[in-house]
């Protein structure tokens, strides 16, 4: 009797250390680990290890979460569980919510025999309950026969009951650490993604800040097309969401999926398990999502689109993760509702420029027809004169050259005004063009020097998406004015901007420069600060130029320093379709080894076509095709055409220009080519001249 209660004492005192250790820990891994060393150390056991109910699977298992030494690793590793009710030490306590003795584990009917454990002779088995619920159990082995005692089950479910409230404590403190993160994280989310108004910005950032702020594996911000029909993927986190993205990843609204789903019912959808969610959408790129959330992105009663959230673990989403991530959700949808706002100024913006630019033109037709009146009648008074002269057998010889100068010099001013003010009217379809090559024949037609003229163009601002036509007459009236202003160096450079799918185009100059006065003046029509002799549409005609290509342009300059045009047009891209060769064969160009020579080479890799480059006319190969650039540096048009025309192939003679003038087509075709054309800077395009 009293070695019972010494005994019995000894637990309780060994109890209430073990309790006093545990009670302290927050971390429930560590809570665990430690109680199970703590209970072997103190006890003197063999075995300890916790379990806890696995409420992913409905209540139906137990699974090991800590066990003592090697073989606790062991089982850890092979993820043990056992069955709630079935035959087992730990599967009946918990069932009923009571201790379980096996003094013979070997006799014990309701034992799973463990390979891990094989000198176990003696068995406790602890429910760990909190309130009425069991969250799990602990058991307790010796290697002992007949170890354990009924007393014992009282002392030892006093530090069970210990472990069951610091376990629930521990969870409580975790829950609490989450929502305080949680709430940091939608705060952060909150403030970044309004502070945000370029939608390309804004939603990757989102999409980043979701991930890296809550710990998912995935995150992605659906929108609705246009039609309504479909939710198109625009921003997605990591390599899948990227490569989801450039794949045009779109799910239809309405259908079997998280997203289409909840757009069509303007609700979030929740998966705990996807595998079992009728509405998931299976992925091939984002294999390991156990979890999904699907958040309807609504502004004003209205879809904008939705957020799909993932986790790689069973029933990741609690209800403060569902509270915050509305939330956020919500500010994305203001922030996208803001950001769609700002496009649809900046497009306002654009037109009422357009506009103006128009109205201006159209204000000016009053001028343009007093400046056209004012150079036409010298020309009628002249002929009114000569044909006096005539008729009076007076002909005075000198003054007939004065007069015929002056009406020439008149008649070439009126060209150049129709072809600044109708030029622009003759626009092809906008296209990704070279800017090298466009810059050269601005440069070549308006006389500009190689010496005065330094380019430099970054890789990434190579192409603009504009007709070639029109961008190489407002980059010669820009080139022109930097050489009339007197310039010795005239620079030019090309970067994209921090603005999205922009590149600027800055052209530098160290001539005269403007005061404030005529810098003000400077996109007026007909204004010019070289006196009448001037038409002074260059730079209005360069305007309208770059506003039709949506881009915008902007003047600096200093009287005495220079001036400086910086134009912002829309970015181009490099095509390298396949080149669909047709029956060519073999084709001469006749070109200097420019940029669009190069570009033109690289195109037609990978294809069958033997491409001949030469600018030596004494040995013309054989060739189904003859190209030649209107643009040569290393020898004129005009001698091109004659040795090809000597040669008798001038019926295959293709004459490419960045730059259509109607006059000089009519030239050329008289002559005898076989076709004028824009210069392909594209492989269907190279496929469209080839046909």
């Amino acid at each position: 009797m009293t070695n019972s209660i010494e005994r019995h004492a000894t637990l309780l005192k060994a109890a209430a250390r073990a309790a006093k250790n545990i009670t302290t820990i927050l971390d429930p891994l560590v809570l665990f680990e430690r109680t199970v060393d703590i209970i072997c150390d103190e006890f003197g056991f063999y075995y300890a290890g916790i379990f806890l109910v696995d409420e992913a699977k409905a209540n139906q298992y137990a699974v090991l979460k800590a066990g003592r030494g090697e073989p606790g690793r062991a089982m850890l590793k092979g993820e043990h569980k056992l069955a709630i009710g079935g035959n087992s030490m730990i599967g009946a306590c918990i069932a009923n919510k009571q201790g379980r003795i096996a003094l013979d584990v070997g006799e014990e009917a309701v034992f799973f025999e463990n390979p891990h454990l094989p000198k176990t002779r003696s068995e406790m088995a602890l429910p760990l309950i909190v309130g009425e619920e069991v969250v799990g159990a602990l058991t307790v082995q010796s290697t002992e026969e007949a170890a354990f005692h009924d007393e014992d089950i009282a002392a030892l479910q006093t530090m069970a009951d210990q472990l069951a409230i610091a376990y629930q404590n521990s969870k409580l403190h975790k829950q609490a650490e989450r929502r305080s993160r949680l709430l940091k994280a939608a705060n952060r989310v909150g403030k970044e993604v309004t502070s945000i108004l370029d939608i390309e910005k804004l939603l990757p950032q989102t999409v980043n800040i979701i991930c890296e702020a809550y710990g998912l594996y995935y995150a992605g911000v659906f929108l609705l097309d246009a039609a309504g029909e479909y939710a198109v993927l625009r921003a997605g986190y990591g390599k899948a969401g990227k490569a989801m993205v450039a794949d045009g990843h779109k799910l239809k609204v309405g259908t079997d999926s998280m997203i289409g789903a909840c757009i069509a019912m303007g609700e979030a959808r929740i998966a705990l398990d996807v595998g079992e969610e009728r509405v998931h959408f299976k992925n091939p790129n984002l294999p390991h999502t156990r979890s999904e959330m699907a958040l309807p992105l609504m502004y004003g009663g209205k879809a904008l689109g939705a957020v799909t959230i993932q986790s790689s673990e069973e029933r990741a989403f609690s209800e403060d993760d569902i509270t915050t991530l509305t939330t956020m959700a919500e500010h994305l949808a203001v922030a996208i509702n803001n950001a769609h706002l700002l496009d649809e100024l900046k497009e306002a913006h654009n037109e009422i420029l357009r506009n103006k630019v128009f109205e201006a033109l159209t204000s000016a037709s009053t001028e343009a027809i007093h400046w056209i009146g004012n150079k036409t009648l010298p020309i009628s008074l002249t002929i009114a004169r000569l044909q006096e002269e005539i008729a009076a057998g007076q002909v005075d010889v000198e003054s007939l050259k004065e007069d015929l100068d002056l009406i020439s010099e008149s008649a070439a001013q009126i060209i150049q005004v129709k072809e600044q003010l109708i030029g622009a009217v003759r626009e092809m379809k906008p296209r990704s063009v070279l800017l090298a090559d466009v810059l050269q024949t601005a440069a070549q037609q308006r006389n500009i020097s190689e010496k005065t003229l330094k380019v430099k163009i970054d890789p990434a601002a190579a192409y603009l998406i504009a007709d070639s036509t029109q961008l190489t007459r407002a980059l010669g009236n820009l080139l022109q004015n930097a050489a009339e202003a007197g310039a010795k160096s005239i620079k030019v450079t090309a970067k994209p901007t921090e603005e999205r799918g922009v590149v600027e185009i800055n052209i530098e100059d160290d001539g005269a420069g403007m005061s404030m006065d005529a810098m003000q003046k400077a996109w007026s029509p007909f204004y010019s600060t070289r006196g009448v002799s001037h038409h002074g549409l260059g730079l209005p005609a360069a305007l309208h130029v770059v506003s039709q290509s949506q881009g915008r342009a902007a003047l600096v300059s200093e009287e005495g320093k220079g001036t400086t045009v910086a134009i912002f047009m829309p970015r181009g891209k490099s095509n390298d379709q396949a080149v669909e060769a047709g029956e060519v064969k073999n084709i001469l160009l006749i070109d200097d080894n420019d940029d669009w020579a190069k570009l033109f080479g690289e195109l037609l890799k990978g294809t069958k076509i033997k491409l001949t480059q030469s600018t030596d006319l004494k040995k013309l190969p054989d060739a189904d095709v003859i190209l030649v650039d209107e643009n040569i540096a290393a020898l004129s048009l005009t001698d091109a055409l004659s040795a090809l025309s000597k040669a008798g192939v001038l019926s295959k003679t293709i004459v490419l220009t960045s730059a259509i003038n109607p006059e000089r087509v009519t030239q050329f075709l008289r002559a005898g080519v076989k076709d004028v054309t824009v210069k392909p800077y594209a492989g269907n395009e190279v496929s469209e001249l080839l046909k």
